[in-house]
């Protein structure tokens, strides 16, 4: 079978990062967007990545670790999928809407490939 994009947005999760003073002291919200390359062997769950999978990885990279700047939140997310033997490549987006609505934007987000 054909290399396909499995894509999951709005990944929510709270973890402790940031580079200003206070940003670590309480976890705040981070959204996490997903795009992973994978080779589906059959027509079956087993035969791919498993979407509640991804979702929980993805989760955990924000909750478990602890960085200073978004991009390293970014490249961390991109590293825990790609832990997963089945996965091809990964493309994650990681929002940060605190910081967002700090600055009087739409968004503030940083993406990451592996």
């Amino acid at each position: 079978m054909a290399p396909v994009r499995i894509l999951l947005t709005g990944i929510t999760a709270a973890g402790r990062h940031g580079a200003n003073p206070g940003e670590r002291d309480r976890p705040q919200e981070f959204v996490v967007d997903l795009e992973v390359l994978v080779e589906p062997t059959g027509d079956h769950l087993g035969d791919t990545v498993d979407y509640r999978e991804l979702k929980d990885t993805a989760r955990r990279a924000i909750e478990e670790e602890s960085h200073q700047l978004l991009e390293t939140i970014a490249a961390s997310v991109v590293r825990a999928v790609l832990t997963d033997p089945r996965v091809l490549r990964v493309r994650a987006v990681v929002h940060k809407p605190a910081a967002a609505r700090s600055l009087g934007v739409a968004d503030v987000a940083v993406e990451a490939e592996g």
